[in-house]
């Protein structure tokens, strides 16, 4: 080190973790009627959740409302700076305002505090002060009181924005659970990223189907069968009775099992070779548990029928890999 401290990088890293740890966990004590209170007032609200706050709190405040917007309360952040120049008539009357301030004395959200009241909304405050003048102008106030900050001088807000981050955490999932959000609601909000692709596509979304899926009759001789599989590229072949039914299957591997037999491929018929009473799975199924039942059964790739067992479409892991499900 060459600060004139024997400590070691890691040492001091540990204590801050310990300091942040006990904010957090000192937190349930502020989780009183305050609390269940703004609670109802969030999952009431009619409007949006407007969050303000200024510096660290400003940037805590935004993840708060993307948290809060992810899980199923609608919300943004607003700066309170801008606020004062215009940006305070995007709040209602039907709206909920989460003010964050540690200290609840930060003169830019003092300034637009009675404002916000006079307009109809309900403000709740959340700061480390519950005598501030924040806590006492809002209707309802959440205690994230710290004991210390872990940066030693006491000044970096690091314990307090923790704490912060945590509480609003803790609205969130404490609303996700009263509104009885569901997976699938997450991905309505998530259609871009990789949670949202495995909860919302499903296998008809990735399937080849029609003129692109490879399918034989039962009465193809084996050399058809790898013609089909070479104009598909999918690796494989379905292989159909005459009813339509799907009886079976043929893949690159039962090609490599077929070549050490040494069959004449022109003569082989493929209902000889080919896999009987294969792996299927229907089109309303999810994708991610079609991957799942690929990587259970070790296989490459999976036939789509229907109701009836009519064949409608296949795909592999590569389709899966490309649609980004896994």
């Amino acid at each position: 080190m060459t600060t004139g401290t024997t400590d070691s990088f890691s040492s001091l890293a540990a204590r801050v973790l310990d300091i942040e740890a006990r904010a957090v966990s000192d937190l349930k004590r502020f989780l009183d009627a305050s609390f269940d209170q703004a609670c109802e007032y969030l999952l009431a609200c009619k409007g949006r959740v407007i969050v303000i706050g200024m510096g660290k709190s400003g940037h805590i405040g935004g993840k708060i409302a993307a948290t809060l917007a992810s899980t199923g309360t609608p919300a943004f952040f607003v700066h309170p700076g801008e606020a004062s120049h215009g940006d305070l008539g995007m709040i209602t009357a039907d709206d909920v305002v989460l003010a964050i301030s540690n200290s609840g004395e930060t003169g830019e959200v003092l300034s637009i505090a009675p404002l916000i009241k006079r307009r109809g909304a309900h403000l709740i405050s959340m700061t480390g002060n519950p005598d501030s003048t924040l806590a006492k102008l809002a209707d309802v106030h959440v205690c994230i009181a710290v004991q210390e900050e872990a940066c030693p001088l006491g000044l970096a807000p690091t314990s307090s924005t923790t704490a912060t981050l945590a509480m609003g955490d803790a609205l969130a999932v404490a609303l996700l659970h009263a509104r009885g959000f569901t997976a699938d609601d997450f991905a309505m909000s998530h259609p871009g990223g990789s949670l949202g692709r495995r909860l919302l596509l499903h296998i008809h979304d990735v399937m080849h189907a029609g003129e692109r899926m490879p399918l034989v009759a039962a009465s193809a001789t084996l050399s058809e069968a790898l013609l089909e599989m070479s104009k598909k590229g999918l690796g494989m072949t379905g292989v159909s009775a005459s009813d339509g039914q799907l009886i079976g299957v043929f893949t690159d591997g039962d090609l490599r099992r077929v070549l050490d037999q040494r069959l004449d491929v022109h003569q082989a018929l493929i209902t000889d070779v080919m896999t009987k009473n294969p792996i299927t799975i229907g089109p309303d199924v999810l994708a991610a548990e079609g991957l799942k039942l690929m990587e259970d059964r070790k296989i490459n790739g999976l036939f789509v029928v229907d109701g009836a067992g009519q064949p409608v479409g296949a795909l592999n892991m590569h389709d899966l890999l490309k649609a980004g499900v896994m």
